[in-house]
């Protein structure tokens, strides 16, 4: 299992090349690198560009993951810039930055997630899950509508669209999308630190996505209330609340080969997790007691950290100004040093 970085949030100059971002990466001691869009790379799918961060990629020895856009129809004018690659046909768009991944890059596994977090809204709806307009379950049909639409393509080119555990999704719902539609063309990018904002442990939410988990977005979490709403705040690896031995474990059992991506993020975001809160409940329908129990265990385990002076107080933690690169070492760290623990550490790199 390898220790890589998603290309969007390693410390990099705006104008910097892919190629750039992969020699950053390796220089930082990362083994691979997950770009979020192939358009990351090259917004005009420039297949000589896509050999050339190829190329790179080899000689580094890095792993090279992309990614494609939203499958969800109810979110596509989000992101007008696909459509225009399909000459004004989302699909279109979206199955040329398929080719242009595979056929140039040789890429074959492409994240895809259902939604964006929607920055600046109040409460709830900065989750898609919350909107009135499109109810959860229709956006949820829209999505296994569109998804069979590019599976064919996918099929054809032996790729997978690898659905994130994002905020506004479950897993339960990842892992039916996965098997209504087939695990030939579909897999799962599992998150580890968004399952809790829909009421799930981590530990449970890897035992139900592992079989069909083919990339990762790893970052920790601590739980705890701001200003009278109990919620998420991210943490590296190590220092928040995961079980990172048994979540590591676990995918590893399903996947040995599976790369293991670093999604750095500040402490910035509280994002509200409703556990008490009938509004929250009622979208909810597969929520578990044990694991909702198990979410409240990890936040007073957090706390009386803090009552003892061993940890920061959630104030405390998101007044820390971000340091990127210091997320992604200390986080690659708790890694290496978990697979060690598993004994799952020959050709882990150390730096």
């Amino acid at each position: 299992m390898r220790i890589g970085v998603d290309g969007s949030k390693i410390p990099h100059e705006a104008e910097d090349s892919a190629v750039r971002i992969l020699e950053r990466a390796h220089a930082l001691g990362m083994e691979g690198v997950y770009f979020r869009s192939v358009m990351d790379v090259s917004p005009t799918l420039d297949r000589g560009l896509l050999a050339e961060v190829r190329s790179c990629a080899d000689e580094l020895g890095l792993y090279l993951q992309m990614g494609l856009a939203k499958v969800n129809p109810y979110a596509a004018s989000e992101a007008p810039q696909v459509r225009r690659l399909g000459d004004g046909d989302y699909t279109r768009g979206m199955v040329r930055m398929i080719e242009a991944a595979h056929e140039a890059a040789g890429v074959t596994e492409l994240w895809v997630a259902c939604a964006n977090y929607q920055r600046g809204m109040p409460g709830y709806y900065v989750f898609d899950r919350f909107r009135t307009d499109a109810p959860w379950p229709d956006q949820l049909v829209a999505i296994e509508k569109f998804l069979r639409l590019l599976a064919p393509v996918a099929r054809d080119h032996g790729v997978h669209l690898n659905i994130e555990t994002h905020e506004e999704i479950t897993s339960y719902e990842v892992v039916r999308l996965v098997e209504s539609v087939g695990p030939d063309v579909l897999g799962v990018t599992f998150d580890t630190a968004n399952v809790v904002v829909r009421g799930e442990d981590p530990v449970a939410a890897a035992r139900r996505v592992a079989p069909y988990t083919r990339a990762t977005h790893l970052r920790d979490f601590v739980l705890g209330e701001q200003d009278g709403v109990f919620g998420r705040v991210f943490a590296p690896i190590g220092q928040g609340s995961i079980d990172w031995d048994t979540v590591l474990g676990i995918l590893h059992a399903a996947n040995p080969e599976l790369p293991l991506s670093i999604e750095n993020a500040g402490p910035t975001l509280h994002l509200p997790i409703g556990l008490d809160d009938p509004e929250w409940l009622a979208v909810h329908p597969d929520l578990d007691a044990a694991e909702v129990a198990r979410i409240r265990e990890m936040a007073a385990g957090y706390q009386a950290k803090v009552d003892r002076g061993e940890a920061l107080s959630l104030t405390e933690l998101r007044a820390i100004p971000y340091d990127g690169e210091r997320f992604i070492h200390e986080s690659a760290q708790a890694l290496r040093a978990s697979l060690a623990r598993l004994g799952l550490a020959e050709g882990v790199t150390a730096r």
